[in-house]
């Protein structure tokens, strides 16, 4: 829960109402309350209870108080919410689970792996480094077509 306080520092905000696909980079505090699909990066990503996000979260800091589904990597934390929904892969240095929270799929915390490493940079460069992780991405977001083949 975020207090009013909280708000007021936000830079970049997606409402309940609201829906996104695509590749979105925000500096500073991004904040998702409705659907998001695609790539989402900015210094700090908050997705309330509300949110629902497939695709990727790259951040210094993620907060999940709704659902995610795909890869999220946060250079120093992760946190799961109580009502927060996570399946997919996590990369991160530190992870908190709060009680009630719901994590399903695998972590990795290597404070000096690359892939958590490269992200806290928004330069459009850095988005090429991450590319090699589009294609575990589309492994999990459409497991059907990696059956097919």
């Amino acid at each position: 829960m975020m207090r009013s306080t909280d708000m007021e520092k936000v830079t970049s905000f997606l409402g309940s109402q609201s829906e996104f696909q695509g590749e979105l980079m925000s500096k500073g505090i991004l904040r998702i309350d409705g659907f998001a699909a695609g790539r989402l990066q900015a210094d700090q990503v908050i997705l309330g209870e509300t949110a629902t996000v497939n695709g990727e979260i790259v951040a210094k800091k993620i907060i999940v108080g709704g659902n995610v589904e795909g890869i999220l990597r946060a250079q120093d934390l992760i946190e799961i919410t109580s009502n927060g929904k996570v399946k997919g892969e996590i990369f991160t240095c530190r992870l908190s689970l709060k009680e009630g929270a719901e994590l399903n799929g695998q972590i990795d915390m290597k404070p000096d792996d690359p892939r958590v490493k490269e992200i806290v940079s928004l330069d459009p460069k850095s988005v090429s480094e991450v590319e090699n992780s589009r294609g575990q991405l589309e492994a999990i977001l459409n497991p059907k077509k990696d059956r097919e083949r």
